[in-house]
């Protein structure tokens, strides 16, 4: 009764528009007044316990590495990049806005974040390229969910500060996957081209000579380095996974302020406190969800969760299927990164008693908080680009059907071959 009357109302409050950091305080403070033993003290000790975490550090200099390099000159750059390299192909602005993201989630590790940089600057190119507003909002949405797949990820940063799973290997984990996804929205867009419906995408660019290409490379090569400067730094024992994020912050404040110049010396006080604001909202949503979390575990969720599973099947395959589909509807009716913080021990739990690798589920967690981005009701991503794209939400919503169906076809190939996930922290872990 009293995890009905938990649930229950915290959806009760989000679906009244409740900020979600208020609702799942609200319903914690309410669950830890009420149940028998517990006293409202203990709500502010374990949300403190959740973050007193030398793991969860490096999230704010992530946030803050993200902002400098988001108002750095670093999305026009990359943008501009990208159309060098794919401007030739049918659907070019659509690969534009792929790659310019694929580029970008290497420093920045948000969806939110890169669905904005890049839409604010691609979505008015495509609608003056003759692009339908809701396909441009929809392209550049589903480009934005590789943000979180490829490293850094606060997301992964998250996940591993809590199983104890290695954050470097979470990092490793999500190139390929994150690369999958890239290139299977591309192909879809290219073949999106075909199709009647789609004019638009049949429009390219001239071929950029390889004079142009190279010194668009000269402009944007700081930006194209610094995955190898946090991932080399990690896999070489130079910096731990924690320390990289105090390395992005260095290295993007340096490109920001003496590459491109974008940053002058007396903007970093705007950025500081932007950067404070996004940690303060994150750390607050997982300090409330980590004593939320904590109740839970104290009434025996995990256990309960794990007799009605295995109830209904003892395969570990459908087991993972139930356990994906759950957090597709959770994330598709409230916040994700809530989810994730709330969810991550029972999903964990049950998975080890069913021989789930962590890491591969830590990487379908993450893609499956990206799909609920672009699935209604809450489908933060096509709320961004719909906004800057000045369309209807409907509109956003009818055009991203066959890039959802994309990114599920990336996620059931996850499933089916582990090895996707695993394979390179595997080989660069190895004893």
């Amino acid at each position: 009764m009293t995890l009905i009357f938990i649930f229950g109302g915290l959806f009760v409050l989000v679906m009244l528009g409740v900020p979600i950091l208020l609702a799942i305080a609200s319903v914690s403070l309410a669950g830890v007044s009420l149940i028998d033993g517990l006293v409202p003290a203990l709500m502010a000790q374990k949300s403190f316990a959740m973050l007193d975490s030398f793991s969860l550090l490096a999230l704010p200099y992530f946030i803050l590495a993200g902002s400098i390099m988001a108002r750095g000159g670093l999305s026009e750059g990359l943008i501009g990049f990208s159309q060098k390299i794919v401007g030739h192909i049918r659907g070019s602005l659509g690969h534009t806005a792929v790659l310019s993201c694929t580029a970008m989630a290497n420093v920045s590790g948000s969806s939110t974040a890169e669905a904005a940089a890049v839409g604010s600057v691609i979505i008015p190119a495509m609608r003056k390229a003759g692009y339908r507003p809701g396909l441009a909002a929809s392209i550049v949405a589903a480009s934005a969910t590789i943000g979180p797949i490829i490293p850094p990820s606060m997301t992964m940063i998250i996940y591993g500060s809590m199983t104890g799973v290695s954050i470097g290997g979470l990092f490793l984990a999500g190139v390929l996957p994150g690369l999958m996804v890239a290139f299977t929205l591309m192909a879809v867009i290219y073949g999106m081209s075909y199709l009647p419906g789609y004019p638009e995408l049949r429009a390219v660019l001239p071929r950029a000579t390889l004079r142009q290409i190279l010194r668009s490379t000269v402009e944007v090569w700081p930006a194209l380095l610094a995955p190898f400067v946090i991932m080399g730094g990690i896999l070489g024992g130079i910096f731990t996974a924690t320390e990289a994020g105090v390395i992005a912050c260095i290295y993007s404040l340096a490109v920001s302020v003496l590459w491109y110049r974008a940053i002058a010396w007396k903007d970093l006080f705007l950025i500081l406190i932007d950067a404070a604001i996004t940690t303060a909202m994150v750390a607050g949503v997982i300090g409330m969800a980590g004593a939320l979390g904590w109740m839970l575990s104290f009434l025996s969720f995990n256990d309960l969760m794990l007799a009605n599973l295995r109830g209904i099947t003892e395969s570990p395959m459908v087991m993972l299927l139930i356990l994906l589909a759950l957090m597709l509807l959770l994330t598709m009716l409230l916040d994700g990164l809530a989810v994730v913080v709330v969810l991550v021990p029972t999903i964990v739990y049950i998975g080890q008693h069913f021989a789930l690798d962590p890491m591969q589920l830590g990487i379908l967690m993450i893609m499956i908080t990206q799909i609920a981005g672009l699935t209604p009701p809450v489908a933060i991503l096509l709320f961004i680009t719909t906004s800057i794209a000045k369309t209807s939400f409907m509109a956003t919503v009818r055009e991203s059907g066959p890039f959802v169906g994309a990114l599920l076809f990336v996620l059931a190939m996850v499933v089916l071959v582990p090895s996707l996930a695993t394979w390179l922290p595997g080989l660069a872990f190895a004893p």
